[in-house]
This record gives structure tokens, sequence and C-alpha cells, in this order.
């Protein structure tokens, strides 16, 4: 790797881990109300529970960020407020249609956006945030839920592989989009990103590591990638 000098300020050092807690404070809203919504879909009782009680873990998580921002001295909802446009606008074009595209969402979406976002925070220096964001990161149990209920509606009907497999890659496509937006989008947090990976070639890497990842879920689902 080419030997890279550091151009960020404090205060830029600052404003990254802001958006970077902003950007998670919304999307862990978000998660909570999707997951609320999913259990209304859910065709039994104890489904409904589970993912109740995954809904009720991600707000947990959204309280926390909060607290971390307040910590900061940081109003929360302005940390959030330049990421509700891209992010709405991701969950509006990946709307499911149906049951199994909603577990496919939240195992395939979310999991490689949280990819993304553990590889960011890997760039954050403020080791209090660093755990936080990894805590809040951590799987509530949504990803062994949707690979027993994917898979087992592959059994069933084999022909869902297919179209499920397509919901995936298009999710992704659209996780890439968002995350490329929102590093754009927000100065400090883009200057982390490319301080951190220091060169196009580790950018390469990292991207590499997204896609494996993302394969193996598409993996554990049955599903083609």
């Amino acid at each position: 790797m080419s030997e890279w000098t550091d151009p960020m300020s404090d205060a830029d050092r600052r404003q990254a881990v802001i958006d970077l807690l902003g950007v998670l404070a919304y999307g862990e809203l978000i998660a909570f109300e999707r997951l609320a919504d999913d259990a209304r879909l859910a065709p039994s009782v104890p489904d409904k529970a589970a993912l109740g009680g995954m809904a009720v873990a991600e707000f947990g998580h959204f309280r926390k960020l909060r607290a971390r921002l307040e910590a900061l001295g940081v109003d929360p909802g302005e940390a959030m407020a330049p990421f509700v446009t891209p992010l709405d606008a991701f969950h509006d074009s990946t709307a499911p249609g149906d049951w199994l595209e909603g577990l496919v969402k939240a195992y395939v979406g979310d999991g490689f956006a949280a990819d993304f976002y553990r590889e960011v925070v890997g760039f954050v220096d403020d080791e209090e945030t660093k755990a936080l964001v990894l805590d809040v990161l951590a799987d509530t149990g949504h990803a062994a839920f949707a690979v027993e209920h994917v898979r087992a509606a592959i059994e069933i009907d084999p022909a869902v592989a297919g179209r499920l497999a397509l919901w995936a890659r298009r999710l992704v496509g659209e996780a890439l989009v968002q995350a490329q937006r929102v590093a754009v989008d927000r100065d400090a947090l883009a200057r982390l990103i490319v301080g951190g990976t220091g060169d196009l070639a580790e950018v390469g890497e990292l991207l590499a590591r997204l896609t494996q990842r993302h394969a193996d879920r598409m993996t554990a689902l049955g599903l083609a990638s």
C-alpha cells in the first residue's frame, strides 16, 4: 500500500463519527418499523412473536445510538436528518412484495449494509463509539430465522428460489448505490473511508470482502448469488 498522510482534522474526525452514528441511528429506527410491519405478514403466531422481539431489539439499538449522540453534545434529530432521504429512497424502491421477500431483504440487504458499516467503523479512533457500533450491528436472531424460513419455503416450492435470488441481487445493487450516496454526500465520512483504506487497491479489497460475505449469505439461504 502506498504511504498515506491523513489530512483530517480533529473536527473532521468528530463529524465523521457523528455521521456514522446518525446514519446508523436512522437505519435502526427504520429496521424497527420494518420488522414490526413484517410481523403483521408472518404466517403464524410464533413467527409474529419472533419478529416482534427482533423489532424491540432494533429499537433498543436506536436508543443506544441516540444516547451516544447526546453524550457527544449532538442533537440526534439533526444527526439523522441528512440520511432520511437516501435511506427512505432505498426502502421505498425495495419494498418487499410478500413475507419471503421481506425476510430476504432483512437478511441480505441489511446484512450487506451492516458489513459496510463494520468496515467503516474500523477507521474510527473513538473506541467507545467503535464498541457501540459493533454492538448495535450484531445479529438479533434474524439471520437464523430468515435462513430457516426461506430454506423451508424453497423445499416446499423449488421455483421460489429463482425469484428470491433475483430479488436478492437487486437488493445488493440498491444497497451499493445507497452506500455510495451516503459516503459521497457526507464529506467527513468519505474522507474517513478514503483515509482508512489508503489507496484504490485497498478500496477494491474492501468491496471484495463485502461481495464474498454477500455470496456466503446467498449460499446459506440456498440461493444462487
